[in-house]
């Protein structure tokens, strides 16, 4: 990169250090700085919970951008949104300290599970719904990147759920157990989790009309080097 001037080169080493930080922070520069692509809507301003509303004993709030979520005392708690859908795409970006339990909630009682289960066995991505435990499973551990950023996307049109989990599909099935309610961010308790910290950047949605398709998620990134 050349520079033909002081002031463009003053200019492109603050582009450049604005793109370490965001490198550093397991995105991309690029999606970081992108907006809400047309039909999505941040349900996530970045700097307060206008919109949520917390339940339980967990310490939920803002940091850096982004909502994080800690147990008290061993003790969980849930963040929900003040407004419901129906039928919609939802998308989100999140990281964990492990070990963790946590997950997105959706129509109030579905939650893309984010954990680490040995009985059943189940990865992060799979579907559960209190009542029916798992309604779909994800086996394949290495989707998830356990040090860093992940992106999430679920489809729910209708009875038909859909489960991405960093571009690839981790779960399908028509289920009719719950048709409208609330977004959500868990936050488990147990003393198995007490050091958890569940960490949510992006998190949008787009309404549907019945029948839509769904969008297809962004292409699965490698997995990281050891």
């Amino acid at each position: 990169m050349r520079f033909t001037s002081w002031r463009g080169w003053a200019a492109g080493t603050a582009v450049l250090g604005v793109a370490a930080v965001l490198a550093a922070s397991g995105l991309p520069a690029a999606e970081e700085a992108r907006p809400a692509a047309a039909g999505w809507t941040p349900l996530f301003n970045g700097k307060d919970l206008d919109g949520w509303k917390a339940t339980g004993d967990a310490v939920i709030k803002v940091e850096d951008g982004c909502i994080v979520g800690t147990p008290t005392d061993a003790k969980g708690g849930d963040l929900f949104t003040t407004a419901e859908w129906d039928n919609f795409e939802l998308r989100f970006t999140y990281r964990m300290v492990w070990p963790a339990n946590s997950g997105v909630w959706f129509r109030s009682q579905y939650q893309f599970d984010i954990l680490k289960w040995k009985k059943p066995v189940g990865f992060s991505g799979t579907l559960y719904c209190p009542g029916k435990m798992f309604i779909t499973t994800n086996l394949d551990e290495s989707i998830e990147n356990r040090d860093g950023w992940n992106e999430g996307q679920i489809y729910a049109n209708g009875d038909h759920l859909i489960l991405w989990l960093n571009g690839k599909k981790v779960g399908e099935c028509h289920d009719t157990t719950h048709a409208k309610g609330k977004v959500g961010i868990q936050v488990h308790g147990g003393q198995e989790f007490k050091d958890m910290k569940a960490i949510f950047r992006k998190i949008e949605i787009r309404p549907l009309k019945a029948g839509d398709p769904p969008t297809a998620p962004a292409a699965p990134k490698p997995a990281p080097e050891k």
